[in-house]
Order: C-alpha cells, then sequence, then structure tokens
C-alpha cells in the first residue's frame, strides 16, 4: 500500500454493494470485513476515497443497492473504515467532484452550483444526521422531496 502514498489513486469503494453482496452470497470466505479492511488500509496509505454505492436494482444483480438512501449507508460504513465524519462527507461532495474534473460543485462558495442537503444536527460529529433531511436545494432552488407513499 506504500505505492499510494504518492498521490493520484483514487478509489471508489462502493462498500454498500460489498456488504450486500457478501451478505447475499453467504460464504465466509467472502466476508464484508475483507472489503473494509481494505478500505481501511487505502485510507491509511493515503489513497483518495470518493463514497460510491453501485446503486442500482437491474435483475439478477448480488445485491439490489437503493438509489438515494444506500449514500447515506456509505458514509456510516466509510466512517467504520476509519474515515472521520468531516473526510466521509468530503468523499461525498468536493473530493468527488475534483475527482470527477465536476469544478462547478463540491463545496460552498460564490460562483459554484448550490446544491445542498439540509439536515439537523451535526454530521461532523455524527454521520448519522445526513439521515435527518430537512431540505433539499439544487442549484440553488428548493426542489420539494417525495413524502413516504408518494415516490
Amino acid at each position: 500500500m506504500q505505492a499510494l502514498s504518492g498521490g493520484g489513486h483514487v478509489v471508489v469503494p462502493t462498500l454498500t454493494m460489498m456488504r450486500g453482496t457478501a451478505r447475499a452470497i453467504g460464504n465466509p470466505a467472502l466476508s464484508y470485513d475483507h472489503a473494509r479492511d481494505a478500505v481501511t488500509a487505502l485510507h491509511r496509505a493515503g489513497a483518495t476515497i470518493v463514497a460510491g454505492t453501485d446503486a442500482n436494482n437491474a435483475p439478477g444483480v448480488p445485491a439490489a443497492v437503493p438509489h438515494g438512501s444506500s449514500l447515506h449507508d456509505e458514509l456510516g460504513l466509510l466512517v467504520e473504515a476509519g474515515l472521520s465524519p468531516v473526510e466521509a462527507l468530503r468523499a461525498a461532495t468536493g473530493v468527488a467532484a475534483r475527482a470527477f474534473g465536476l469544478h462547478d460543485r463540491g463545496g460552498i462558495r460564490p460562483g459554484l452550483r448550490a446544491d445542498l442537503l439540509l439536515v439537523a444536527g451535526d454530521p461532523c460529529t455524527d454521520i448519522a444526521a445526513t439521515r435527518e433531511i430537512r431540505g433539499v436545494r439544487a442549484a440553488g432552488r428548493a426542489v420539494e422531496r417525495a413524502r413516504p407513499g408518494n415516490e
């Protein structure tokens, strides 16, 4: 892993998919712990971690990972793998934007798109606070969220 410390290595571990796949297959040799431990080692070695989930509902996949809510799961799993809550949040925002060359987003400052998730609580200390959504803004405009049963 020392070769990663030079920078330039971006990893999207999709721990949510790895956990779901390990559960679906049920083979102890394919334990989710291996995926989590790999992310821990990659993070310690200095790799750039980007949050991703492989969300899908395609037939035949080993694990159906829901769109939207699975990112909250991913953030929690990244924290369990050793990232701080702030590092996990950055992995889903600014770090991801830079990794994909999206220079108009990923932070909060003049000139950037105002894509914001407003939450109750402080996700910088408790990553689960991202689930307490109070509002969504896309390009600065309020987005009405689907209510349970209206999705």
